[in-house]
């Protein structure tokens, strides 16, 4: 009996994101010594909150207002308890109109309905990070968000791809698989919407084909499935972010968003920019991955490529 309660305590612990769980970190891009430990739990909410702001056209700075709030919320858990009615990762209220408790529940939904009142917010990027939260959280403890702002910051550089290869998880290369390559495109969908599998125009096949812009979401299907027999998700980077800083922190946003997401869908591996993170392995840093000038560089950086585990 002590032995099996002991069992049942270690898989909570692995599953909750406690001791012995695989765990992930962000660290400054600007070398300053500055880092955040998390779980992978926190990781996804937090890689969710960022692709939704994005994809709505928010500002960094919008991300870290949301990233912080949600820190201190719920501490980037999709909780069903809170203040009288709150719940979810923002602790939004149904009797307040924030929307029914399905809803709520949902983190894509949390944040969408998070950005749509802080838009509202005049000045809400030159105000105090406090006063914008408070604006649109209304909280008994307005001050309590600024506490949160410096793990938020490195948080939203690395999840908006403005700082590259700044965030890892150590990932469950051993887990048993589920869902493999289709997961991951359900995810994608869910956090950035349906674009983010289709590029702005043409798309290449597996077998190597220019597909036109109608055929741009089956085409994206079947060479998002190439190699690695269909474990391999490949993502175009936007066309409109067609070179220089843009493109790049597009990649950069969607492969941190990928690592962010490896254990829950069980990814080995992601690759961009001539950089690979390869779950499980020492510290699980980003390193060179071979690809050396010519058309792999330039492919490397023109695609996100994810490797699941099925």
């Amino acid at each position: 009996m002590v032995l099996l309660a002991l069992a049942g305590y270690l898989t909570v612990q692995y599953l909750t994101g406690g001791t012995g769980a695989p765990r992930c970190e962000v660290v400054s891009g600007k070398g300053d010594g500055a880092s955040y430990e998390f779980t992978p739990e926190q990781a996804v909410n937090a890689a969710t909150i960022s692709a939704v702001g994005t994809s709505r056209g928010m500002s960094e700075r919008a991300v870290t207002i949301a990233l912080a709030t949600a820190l201190q919320e719920s501490g980037l858990r999709n909780i069903r308890h809170g203040d009288r009615d709150s719940l979810g990762l923002f602790q939004q209220r149904p009797s307040q109109g924030w929307g029914t408790t399905k809803q709520i529940m949902d983190p894509t939904y949390a944040a969408g309905v998070f950005y749509e009142h802080l838009a509202k917010v005049p000045g809400y990027s030159r105000l105090p990070l406090t006063v914008a939260a408070q604006r649109v959280q209304r909280s008994g403890y307005p001050q309590a968000y600024a506490k949160h702002e410096p793990d938020a910051t490195l948080l939203a550089a690395a999840l908006t791809g403005r700082a590259a290869a700044t965030l890892t998880c150590e990932g469950r290369p051993d887990a048993t698989p589920t869902g493999g390559a289709d997961s991951v495109r359900a995810a994608l969908v869910r956090d950035f919407g349906r674009e983010v599998l289709q590029e702005a125009g043409a798309d290449v096949g597996a077998d190597g084909v220019s597909a036109s812009p109608s055929a741009a979401a089956s085409a994206s299907a079947s060479h998002s499935t190439t190699g690695g027999g269909g474990r391999t998700v490949t993502v175009p980077v936007r066309k409109e972010a067609t070179s220089g800083t843009g493109a790049r922190q597009r990649g950069w946003e969607l492969a941190h968003w990928a690592v962010a997401n490896s254990s829950a869908l069980h990814i080995e591996r992601v690759s961009y920019a001539g950089q690979m993170w390869t779950a499980g392995s020492t510290d699980s840093e980003w390193r060179a991955s071979g690809a050396q000038g010519g058309s792999a560089a330039r492919e490397s950086v023109a695609d996100v490529r994810i490797v699941t585990g099925q």
